[in-house]
């Protein structure tokens, strides 16, 4: 059995914490592992490192490749999809990337999952994957349901009729997948029980899902036919839609597996309260916070006090350049402050003041007309790319940790309270061969200080692009 977790998705329901640029799946929202380190260490319980393979974009390919380090996965266990064209074609290329790649014959069963939700126990969501990967080998494809326990907005639903004679007592046949319905009927779907959550996980064998893109979705079925190196290069002509409306709203071979433990897609921050431990008096603090007659609220912050007087069902999330206070049951709406920051192209809603590189992170401390000031923090062991810049000098000030600085032809290295000038036009790099994390603060100066002034001339990391 193998598994794809789809890794690509932007996450901005979770606003301001999570961003296109740094998107949910890689938050430690839930502990002190990421959700997507957590979704791997599922499935782990059921198959080895090598059957995992996460789907991503080259945006996220090194957020990726620090999560799953931990596990002995490596760039063998990630796709990185050209562009993104929703669920249908991101599994078409996983498929085609077992067969090619791991050498997976057609009866063999694959499991997608999404890789920002929270399950538990986690034992027994290894005994469904086992139950699921023997309904998948009749020739059905298995979709995931969660009983709804309120009259959620959010999701999509499924709607089963009666029990399946071949799995009675484990799974139910689909009649008809719902999208995210209004309030009543959300009521309506959980007065009359049968219907289900749907989690947009699912287990399918590779033949039964070629014969379904053959008869379904023959456009991706036909790009499905080309091996995997021409399904990346053709995968621009691929339709842009997902697995349901692709598949599974027409297809008669599809069935539900209900999931009697505990499932939440942290889609929203409602979402995330309820995953998280609550105080006496309702509160999840997760700030410096001063909660005065204070109740059933969510603060999470950063740097600064948050303080609140007479709040009940409230959400209150600080970031270091912006701050979000909703009502409890309004967090869906989170999504009209994101769109309206890209009408508006604020950078608020992609980008962070703080962001990560594959060798570490910088933060933008102070900028103005001919200036800026960061902070970067270099990994040990890491380094960033032989670079120069034609528009700014650098003036590096070491705050923690030793650095090895490449200028031009000298190599040189600094310590604490000690610093290094980078005129510009020079090649230069910053390197961290120590044991400890590099900290520095970069105070850059000159006509031009964006970060598109970089001519890169080596990268250790391969990237061809902005630092």
């Amino acid at each position: 059995m193998k598994a794809i977790v789809l890794a690509g998705g932007s996450g901005t329901r979770l606003w301001p914490l999570s961003r296109k640029n740094h998107p949910k799946q890689f938050l430690k929202l839930n502990g002190n592992t990421s959700l997507l380190q957590q979704t791997i260490e599922r499935l782990l319980n059921r198959m080895e490192p090598g059957d995992i393979i996460v789907m991503t974009n080259n945006d996220y390919k090194f957020y990726v490749l620090s999560d799953i380090r931990p596990y002995a996965m490596g760039l063998d266990n990630i796709i990185l999809e050209p562009v993104g064209k929703n669920t249908a074609p991101a599994i078409a290329l996983g498929i085609r990337f077992c067969m090619d790649r791991l050498g997976c014959k057609t009866d063999e069963v694959v499991f997608v999952t999404p890789s920002d939700h929270v399950i538990r126990p986690t034992e027994r969501f290894a005994e469904y994957i086992k139950t699921s990967e023997e309904i998948a080998r009749e020739g059905h494809i298995v979709t995931f349901g969660v009983r709804p326990t309120r009259a959620e907005t959010g999701y999509g639903y499924i709607e089963v009729a009666g029990q399946s004679p071949e799995h009675k007592g484990a799974c139910y046949p689909v009649e008809r997948f719902i999208e995210k319905p209004d309030k009543d009927r959300a009521e309506q779907y959980l007065r009359a029980g049968n219907y289900f959550w749907n989690s947009g996980m699912f287990a399918f064998q590779i033949s039964t899902i070629l014969e379904e893109f053959r008869t379904h979705a023959p456009e991706i079925s036909e790009i499905l036919e080309l091996t995997y190196e021409e399904m990346l290069e053709n995968f621009h002509n691929m339709p842009e839609i997902s697995v349901d409306y692709a598949i599974m709203e027409h297809s008669d071979r599809v069935v539900t597996l209900p999931l009697d433990i505990y499932w939440n897609d942290i889609g929203s921050w409602d979402s995330l309260y309820e995953v998280l431990t609550k105080d006496p008096q309702g509160n999840i603090l997760q700030a410096d916070a001063l909660p005065i007659d204070t109740r059933n609220t969510l603060i999470i912050g950063n740097k600064r006090l948050i303080a609140t007087i007479g709040l009940d069902n409230f959400l209150v999330v600080e970031t270091d350049d912006a701050i979000l206070i909703a009502r409890k049951g309004e967090a869906q709406r989170v999504r009209e402050i994101v769109n309206h920051l890209k009408d508006n192209d604020r950078k608020e809603a992609a980008e962070h003041i703080t962001t990560y590189r594959p060798w570490g992170s910088y933060t933008v401390l102070e900028q103005g007309p001919r200036y800026k000031i960061k902070r970067i923090v270099v990994n040990p062991g890491e380094k960033l790319s032989v670079q120069k810049h034609y528009h700014r000098s650098e003036h590096w000030v070491v705050i923690k940790g030793t650095a090895r600085v490449m200028l031009g032809d000298r190599e040189i290295y600094i310590h604490e309270n000690e610093s290094a000038y980078v005129p510009k036009s020079t090649l230069h790099r910053l390197e961290n061969p120590g044991k400890i994390p590099l900290e520095i603060i970069e105070v850059q100066n000159g006509e031009y200080v964006e970060e598109d002034d970089i001519v890169r001339i080596d990268d250790h990391y391969g990237r061809t692009t902005t630092d």
